[in-house]
């Protein structure tokens, strides 16, 4: 399946507010070579294994793959991903007629906070709502495989 998204800094946390979901997700990478990360993750009690491709020339779109998998064998997986496990609150907000998900980072990330948006072509219009920020869908440093090992604390 091919995942086309967006990704913003956040400039307030008026999110918050207007959210109508937030679990809380660890994930860490089995491989984060960008021609193909492979990634660990639990989000609330749930776990996953996911794989993703190198992203096209926008930065929008590529190749992902997800199964969910037990909690259990998600934990177990955690232990065998390279050093920086990432932790963050997700924050589900409705706006216009999109979903964002709003990372709130914590630990060797914290002070982060990036928003996604899912779509369904690369051209597709979506509200932006006043929290929003500048764009960094492109820019490779807000990867959360980049941030694993180059955390936000250190820029």
């Amino acid at each position: 399946m091919i995942e086309i998204e967006r990704k913003f800094l956040v400039k307030s946390e008026e999110f918050k507010a207007i959210s109508f979901a937030k679990n809380e997700i660890s994930q860490g990478y089995l491989n984060s070579n960008p021609e193909r990360t492979v990634r660990v993750r639990i989000k609330g009690n749930q776990g996953y294994l996911t794989i993703k491709g190198k992203g096209n020339e926008t930065g929008m779109s590529r190749l992902e793959w997800e199964m969910e998998i037990p909690v259990d064998e998600a934990k177990m997986l955690l232990n065998l991903c390279e050093s920086g496990v990432i932790s963050k609150m997700r924050y589900e907000v409705k706006f216009g007629n999109h979903v964002y998900e709003v990372d709130e980072f914590f630990g060797e990330n914290e002070g982060l906070v990036l928003a996604e948006i899912e779509l369904k072509s690369e051209d597709e219009t979506f509200e932006k709502p006043d929290w929003l920020g500048e764009e960094v869908t492109n820019n490779e440093k807000y990867y959360n495989s980049y941030l694993s090992k180059n955390p936000f604390k250190n820029w």
